[in-house]
């Protein structure tokens, strides 16, 4: 069960929803690396469960324990070249809640074909290794290497782009304010409030009838020189793709104009350039600054889709494997009505 990714740097995320502890290994960051612990807290912290009626009621401080890599200096830590290792300790867990699931597998759950795989032998408690809470480690690394980005003036942010058929004001595709990025840092992540008033009366109705509902994180990235990346396989849609496809529930990426570039002819999509002062530049964006595999200089644009929870309150049809019949199931525990919140900072 390997969840590793990257080359120069390289993350190995590890453990399950309710084990002792999750965490992540990266390797290669460069040493003398200054992070800030408290806004890597307060990064976390805007993924992190219990946070309204929009998420799970499971109460988790997420607070990361380093275990190599870093040095304390003057209330920072440094990267020391070594392996930087972090673990977040499970205190909040109820694995009773998903004693069944192993022989009644949850619809769109990866109960099943986890079941298949390994044998009966995988972790079902709170999903396992294929549980959202295996994010929190991921925004550990994540969160580190924001802050290394910012510091050679590269900035990301991301924003509920939508919730079902709710819809978010979208980033402008030549954004080039880091202050739009960082707006939606706090509190429920949209740029406009009657949106997201909105989507959270959708949620709201979705879990009173124990339903869910789905949604779209836009993501943008300012900053980003051109001429990164590489042609067919290993281009940096490829890469971002291989990362955003390792959060749970994403179903489909887009880049710049994505599939609306199928509506568009050729003369309406392609970014034609010009001269600011003595660097190229598009005049539109609708390649979301990426060519070839190659970027291009323009700000880096894509969205991020999300299935509804597959964890409902509704009754649902199942099977029994050990009987080898149908039958029903109604889940209990605590599982968010909408994951896409809690994404935004994960997508980032």
């Amino acid at each position: 069960m390997s969840s590793m990714f990257g080359q120069k740097i390289k993350i190995s995320v590890f453990g399950q929803s309710h084990s002792d502890a999750i965490g992540v290994t990266v390797d290669g960051l460069p040493a003398g690396e200054v992070i800030d612990p408290a806004a890597l807290q307060a990064f976390l912290a805007r993924r992190a469960p219990g946070q309204g009626a929009y998420s799970t009621t499971r109460k988790e401080a997420d607070l990361p324990e380093f275990l190599s890599g870093v040095l304390e200096k003057d209330s920072m830590l440094v990267t020391c070249g070594a392996p930087l290792t972090a673990i977040i300790r499970n205190t909040n867990t109820r694995p009773s809640d998903y004693d069944k699931f192993r022989d009644c597998p949850r619809p769109g759950h990866a109960d099943y074909t986890a079941e298949i795989r390994y044998g009966g032998h995988q972790d079902v408690r709170g999903g396992g290794h294929f549980s959202g809470r295996l994010t929190a480690p991921l925004c550990i690394a994540g969160g580190i290497c924001l802050q290394i980005l910012a510091h050679r003036g590269i900035t990301v942010g991301a924003h509920i782009y939508s919730v079902g058929d709710v819809n978010d004001t979208p980033y402008d595709p030549l954004i080039d304010s880091p202050a739009i990025l960082e707006k939606t840092a706090s509190g429920f992540p949209v740029l406009s409030d009657g949106a997201g008033k909105a989507m959270l009366s959708l949620i709201e109705d979705c879990r009173k009838n124990g339903d869910s509902i789905g949604g779209i994180v836009e993501c943008a990235a300012i900053g980003i020189p051109a001429g990164i990346g590489s042609p067919m396989f290993d281009g940096v849609e490829n890469r971002l793709a291989q990362a955003i496809f390792g959060i749970p529930a994403v179903k489909g990426v887009e880049f710049g104009e994505g599939f609306a570039a199928t509506k568009l002819r050729g003369s309406e999509n392609n970014d034609a350039y010009y001269m600011d002062g003595t660097t190229v530049r598009t005049q539109t964006n609708r390649a979301g600054g990426i060519l070839g595999g190659i970027t291009s200089g323009m700000p880096i644009l894509f969205r991020a889709a999300f299935k509804p929870t597959s964890s409902i309150y509704r009754q649902q049809q199942t099977v029994s494997l050990s009987k080898g019949c149908d039958t029903s199931l109604t889940v209990q525990g605590r599982h968010d009505p909408c994951i896409v919140p809690r994404a935004v900072p994960v997508v980032e």
